[in-house]
């Protein structure tokens, strides 16, 4: 078996479901499989490369944490990454900042701890505005592969940045760069407008049963 043969490969996996093969043989299945995969294979050489635009949304715990695994898988592939965050206050020390540090991988902190009950709604659309100008920057500057926007979609939704605008730039971000959006409540032009998707659902919470934030799990 070659090397390429032993690489994990999610579309095949994907692709080919045994159960749905419960009558056949064993030689059947491992033929049907073998097939499956050679199909995939042959459309993923013709496949266009192109960035990407993720979308992380939904009101489950782990957009922010699903983001940073990409984030951490694309350094480790060698792309230039670089992640903001637009509600965690700049004097946040959570564990991803730690090991960012560390690793040397750039986060920026670009709000206050925004809440739905702010004391100063007015302050927090000025930093989300004054964050989006170094978003902009990052992403118009050519230095990055990869940027994550975490929690963007609440400046979208509150209406602190217009879509339009964003749009923008999304569009004349330099190819091949892949662009990751998470947070609550996207707004129906960012889903239309995204690549892939993904709704995580909140269908049971430790906080519901009075457990509090964890340290390594929460911040």
């Amino acid at each position: 078996m070659t090397e390429e043969e032993l690489e994990p490969n999610e579309e095949v996996e994907e692709a080919y479901d045994p159960e749905e093969d419960v009558e056949l043989s064993e030689e059947e299945r491992l033929k049907r499989q073998r097939a499956s995969h050679a199909a995939r294979r042959e459309r993923a050489k013709s496949a266009k490369k192109k960035g990407l635009v993720i979308l992380n949304t939904g009101k489950g715990k782990g957009k922010t944490t699903a983001a940073l695994g990409l984030l951490f898988r694309a350094w480790g592939q060698g792309l230039r990454v670089c992640m903001l965050q637009f509600i965690k206050a700049r004097t946040a020390n959570w564990g991803e900042e730690k090991a960012a540090r560390k690793a040397e991988i750039e986060i920026h902190l670009l709000g206050d701890g925004f809440t739905w009950l702010s004391k100063d709604i007015e302050k927090d659309k000025e930093l989300a505005r004054q964050g989006w100008e170094i978003c902009k920057l990052k992403i118009l500057s050519g230095d990055y592969d990869l940027i994550v926007l975490d929690e963007m979609t609440y400046v979208l939704k509150y209406g602190w940045l217009a879509w339009e605008e964003v749009h923008q730039v999304l569009e004349q971000r330099p190819e091949g760069m892949h662009i990751v959006i998470t947070g609550r409540y996207a707004i129906p032009e960012l889903i239309e407008y995204a690549d892939t998707v993904s709704e995580i659902t909140d269908i049971k919470h430790h906080y519901d049963a009075g457990v509090k934030a964890q340290k390594g799990i929460e911040f």
